[in-house]
């Protein structure tokens, strides 16, 4: 069976867990015998012989918000137009869904979308984007409400569409886990990039990997570092900003907490996924602050690496982390309708309460680190998730 996987991100432009998602998904389905892959990305040409097309926006539409919402649905057109003679269509994220419902109208195939979040889930980017999240919103609910089938990076995902979307039917529903290369993602003894950072390879190591946008809560890690141990480095790998009014409040967080206490690392610079992968393997604690994961890749790719983590109790993430056995998982208490937490002094302190207990037992937190590599080789690995995709695909496709 002949499939199109509509994306925005495929490497070397990836910025988020989507775009992962979709690297090694490829490159599985790929490997599964009956089913032939066509990524169609935004952007320059990849180099990857399962890429078939990639598309730019059109020159003539605004690239600030709310135009830049316009721009997006422009390269949907285009990749509705170029998708062809396939036997299904599968996108992911807003950005591509709604070229997945015209493929499905024009060419008459299937679709099946994946959620990796939900924009009514999301409200901060209202502010952000104005006009331009009205867009978004809507190509997701056409999309989502019109797709053959729905997949769920998770089962708090399920029920978060079933919330957002109560016309879709809950049998179109299935739940599929992201996974994680268990070759890419593993113990690093090497400390090359350390010393080239300037991370202190023999002291005790705090690190977070995201985006600097609301939904990641890097504010609050930022808020807890005041109370971690003075003894610990905080390793920030912080990724592209939502906003430059976002990237300046944060880098200003950052640079107070670094006038406050020693050992702060912001690296901002991109940094290639083995950089990535010898700073987990060298750090003690993983924190994932997140106010809104649907699943929260990283915590597999840190527990990949034998790292315990420290997380927020929202979403998938309870999925992943099992609380006092692959982690510590911290409740954020009466989050508001934006999910930031009506107490963030609070979430600060149970964050960095929950980091510090791990910090002061190394034995229990290397425990916490090899179970959780156990459970990612168990339960998350890539060719798991494209077995149970292409099985879907048969499904829909009635073979």
């Amino acid at each position: 069976m002949r499939v199109a996987l509509l994306t925005r991100e495929y490497p070397p432009e990836v910025y988020g867990g989507a775009g992962v998602h979709v690297e090694y998904l490829s490159q599985a389905l790929a490997r599964v015998n009956d089913v032939e892959i066509q990524v169609h990305a935004f952007g320059e040409p990849r180099p990857s012989p399962l890429v078939s097309g990639t598309y730019q926006p059109w020159d003539a539409l605004p690239k600030t918000p709310p135009g830049q919402a316009l721009r997006t649905i422009s390269v949907d057109l285009e990749m509705a137009a170029a998708i062809g003679d396939v036997d299904l269509a599968h996108s992911h994220t807003w950005y591509a869904n709604l070229a997945g419902h015209l493929a499905k109208l024009m060419w008459d195939m299937p679709h099946v979308m994946t959620a990796h979040s939900l924009e009514p889930l999301r409200p901060w980017k209202a502010e952000q984007l104005g006009g331009g999240y009205a867009l978004s919103s809507w190509c997701e609910r056409t999309a989502i409400e019109s797709a053959d089938a729905v997949i769920a990076v998770s089962s708090s995902m399920a029920e978060d569409i079933l919330r957002a979307y109560p016309t879709v039917d809950p049998d179109a529903i299935s739940v599929i886990y992201n996974g994680i290369d268990q070759h890419d993602y593993h113990p690093d003894p090497d400390t090359d990039v350390l010393e080239r950072l300037g991370v202190d390879p023999d002291a005790p190591a705090v690190m977070f990997v995201g985006r600097i946008t609301a939904q990641k809560g890097l504010e609050h890690l930022l808020a807890a570092g005041r109370y971690l141990d003075p003894g610990a480095q905080l390793i920030i790998c912080a990724g592209a900003a939502d906003t430059t009014q976002i990237a300046e409040r944060i880098r200003g967080m950052a640079r107070g907490l670094a006038g406050e206490r020693r050992g702060v690392h912001w690296i901002e610079d991109p940094l290639g996924r083995p950089e990535i992968v010898q700073l987990l393997s060298h750090s003690d604690v993983f924190v994932c602050p997140s106010v809104y994961e649907p699943f929260g890749l990283i915590n597999v790719e840190a527990m990949a690496c034998s790292l315990p983590v420290v997380a927020s109790a929202v979403g998938g993430i309870p999925e992943i982390v099992v609380d006092g056995v692959t982690g510590l998982l911290v409740p954020i208490f009466d989050a508001g309708a934006d999910g930031q937490p009506a107490e963030p002094e609070r979430f600060a302190r149970d964050l960095a309460a929950a980091t510090n207990e791990l910090l002061a037992n190394p034995e229990r937190s290397h425990e916490m680190g090899a179970a959780g590599r156990r459970r990612v080789l168990e339960s998350f690995t890539w060719d798991v998730t494209a077995q149970r995709t292409a099985e879907l695909y048969r499904t829909v496709l009635g073979r």
